[in-house]
């Protein structure tokens, strides 16, 4: 007679219903508001988590412009990227970003606190980050939250 093997219940799509959450992100210390969006992204949160499962809810994080940074941060911190060619290095200071693309600071500090996986891209698209009040998911109506 074989012995039976208990196996856990994967969460099926009925389990995991679409939620929408709002976030303002003024006043709020960059890396610790990261943190725990990226907590939620991955569903942590949730009573019916799973690593292999991307959850359904979606973050809406607005006022980016007038998110806070601690220290020297804002003079001294440099995003790096490469192109693979004999002197591609390219630097973006945090500074120019928040001037240019405030939104794209949160983005770039939620994406690298997310884990360094296959689910990563899909988990990001979950993510909509607007520089100021206005965003466009008034008709999902979001639940203010605070993180």
């Amino acid at each position: 007679m074989s012995k039976r093997i208990n196996t856990t219940k994967r969460p099926t799509k009925i389990e995991l219903p679409e939620k929408w959450l709002l976030v303002d992100a003024a006043g709020q210390a960059l890396g610790r508001l990261a943190s725990k969006v990226a907590k939620v992204l991955v569903g942590k949160n949730a009573a019916t988590y799973d690593p292999a499962v991307v959850s359904a809810t979606k973050v809406v994080v607005i006022n980016a412009a007038k998110i806070k940074l601690t220290g020297k941060k804002l003079a001294q911190k440099v995003y790096y990227r490469h192109s693979t060619h004999m002197g591609g290095l390219k630097t973006t200071p945090l500074a120019k970003l928040m001037v240019n693309q405030s939104d794209e600071v949160i983005r770039r500090a939620v994406s690298r606190m997310l884990p360094k996986n296959s689910l990563r891209k899909i988990r990001l698209d979950n993510l909509k980050v607007y520089a100021d009040e206005q965003h466009r998911h008034i008709a999902q109506q979001p639940t203010k939250i605070e993180l």
